[in-house]
């Protein structure tokens, strides 16, 4: 075995062996320093060597029959998967892809997916994910943004290809997963391919390998750069956070495309050696996803916030069999929805956070004390401080990454975006532009996005925290406070709410609401304004607060909306 696949091998044991022992994992964990390591080769085929173990499960439930839809399983080993990665990149190599070169990719839940990324990790070439409902227009500045040789996508997204092929590059190497077509190279062909891939150039730790735009729910999307290292040797604390065992059936919740996806329904539980479940369906079914997860004993769950919401609004019924640690990323958490849960099944969502920069920093890892609202200690490996604008430490502020020693899991840096210096600054910190509180016992609570946050008769205002009591009316399925400009104080708290279905959007409700806040919030938090309506939201379903707070800015304060009430 490679030196430096020992040294992996040593770390991620570590942490398996102490899932339940924070205090250890956290003193004792070191980052393994490795060099010319490269995961697929040194780690995933020297795991999947006849392994015939299920390495990854895509379940396709039929539409159109409900709650009681029929599926159709795809199931590949280990050995399977570390096969087909190597025609794959054989494949890439013939058409033209060398490494360094850049591979956009649409594509939803299919197997081809996760044969591109080990095979670009062989290559040496770097991924650039793409969510498949991403518009046309923002393919093309993604394309031109990130200098893409080649695009990859299947037969629904291909016409989004073809709005735009004027624009293109001659060059651009355009491939089809799906039926043949004139204009575009299958697939297929790949499968045809030589299985016996070495690379013609060295890969080492440092070279770029995913190429992630951010999600843009407070700006322009940024483009992260992560390296042969930083995620798949990264996600050692997503490993740890997650509470994964060898042999475990892991099932994430997650859109392609987007870092939460590479998290948890890639390195994650292949560092693990656990078996990636997935149900591909058309539209998420929170009833459907209880019975799939009892019925094929679903081991670890990981679900966004929306989600989770989602499900407590039906009835849970009993703990789904086989399942033994549920987590929650992407948002906070609101402490009613992990009451609702804990109550259903004695289990509790158990909060992390991370960013598309950088691995799971924070979290409420298996056997840790969990405070009912925090987001957790620092995983191992990451060393967090709360600091001011002077880089002094303080209860609350903007959490801040030390770097020195600096977390494997943190980008290279951005491209081409003249932000690096902002965030990752000469004093030794990589600022996340989240705000949050740490407490005595080092715990931290997350306070909002540093754009969210505002004043309100010079009191700062978490929006998280009023949207949490918020979520605990009866009558809300979601919510988003922003400022409204107000003559007095500045300006105060509004709530924009959706309401569950069959609940009247009307002065009652309203009435009901202010009344149910106020025996639940500060003189001060009061919310003062309440809008019913839909909320805007990211392609990965972050709310667009954003959005929210530009509207209420350029809007006759005086007026009120169809759906808006007043306190």
């Amino acid at each position: 075995m490679k030196h430096s696949t020992e040294q992996f091998l040593r770390a991620r044991n570590f942490l398996i062996e102490n899932r339940t022992n924070y205090e250890k994992a956290y003193r004792d964990f070191r980052w393994p320093e490795l060099e010319d390591f490269n995961w697929a080769f040194d780690w995933f085929d020297v795991m999947a060597e006849n392994n015939s173990n299920v390495a990854l499960w895509l379940q396709a439930d039929q539409p159109d029959q409900g709650d009681r839809a029929s599926s159709m399983d795809t199931k590949l080993t280990f050995a399977q998967l570390s096969e087909r990665s190597s025609q794959v990149a054989s494949f890439l190599k013939i058409l033209g892809i060398n490494k360094g070169d850049r591979i956009l990719v649409a594509l939803p839940n299919v197997a081809p997916l996760w044969d591109l990324m080990l095979a670009a990790m062989k290559l040496g070439a770097v991924l650039v994910p793409t969510s498949v409902q991403v518009p046309a227009h923002e393919i093309l500045e993604r394309i031109r943004r990130a200098q893409v040789k080649m695009v990859i996508t299947d037969e629904e997204r291909i016409s989004k290809f073809s709005d735009f092929s004027d624009k293109l590059s001659k060059d651009l190497i355009r491939v089809l997963v799906g039926n043949r077509t004139a204009d575009w190279i299958s697939f297929d062909d790949a499968y045809s391919c030589s299985p016996h891939f070495r690379p013609t150039e060295q890969t080492l730790s440092s070279d770029p390998f995913l190429f992630y735009f951010t999600s843009g729910s407070t700006s322009k999307p940024k483009l992260v750069c992560h390296t042969n290292h930083s995620y798949p040797v990264g996600h050692l604390s997503t490993l740890y956070w997650l509470g994964l065992q060898e042999g475990d059936i892991h099932c994430n919740i997650s859109s392609p495309g987007w870092a939460k996806h590479a998290y948890s329904s890639f390195f994650a539980p292949w560092n693990a050696g656990a078996t990636i479940y997935l149900n591909q369906y058309e539209r998420f079914n929170p009833k459907r996803m209880i019975v799939l997860l009892d019925e094929n004993s679903i081991n670890t769950l990981c679900a966004p916030p929306t989600v989770w919401r989602m499900m407590i609004q039906e009835s849970l019924g009993p703990k789904p069999r086989g399942v033994r640690e549920l987590t929650s990323a992407g948002e906070p958490l609101n402490p009613e929805v992990i009451e609702r849960v804990q109550k259903s099944w004695g289990l509790t969502v158990r909060d992390g956070f991370g960013q598309t920069e950088a691995t799971i920093m924070l979290g409420n890892s298996p056997g840790q004390k969990i405070l009912l609202g925090s987001i957790g200690r620092p995983m191992p490996g990451y060393q967090l401080e709360v600091l001011d604008s002077l880089n002094s430490s303080v209860e609350e502020g903007e959490m801040a990454v030390k770097l020195r020693p600096r977390p494997t899991g943190l980008m290279h840096g951005y491209i081409n975006e003249g932000l690096n210096t902002s965030v990752i600054d000469s004093s030794g910190y990589y600022r996340t532009g989240d705000e949050g509180r740490i407490d005595a016992d080092g715990y931290f609570w997350f306070v909002g996005r540093g754009d969210d946050v505002f004043k309100s008769s010079d009191y700062r205002i978490s929006p998280f925290e009023l949207e949490s009591a918020i979520l605990e009316h009866h009558a809300v399925a979601e919510s988003a406070v922003v400022p409204s400009p107000d003559p007095v104080r500045t300006c105060v708290p509004k709530a924009f709410i959706k309401l569950k279905s069959g609940i009247v959007p009307d002065a009652a409700t309203a009435e009901d609401i202010f009344s149910f806040l106020n025996t639940r919030l500060a003189s001060y938090q009061k919310i003062r304004k309440i809008e019913f309506s839909d909320l805007p939201k990211t392609i990965t379903g972050k709310i667009r607060r954003t959005e929210l707070r530009t509207q209420e800015k350029c809007r006759n304060i005086s007026v009120r909306g169809v759906n808006e009430f007043w306190l």
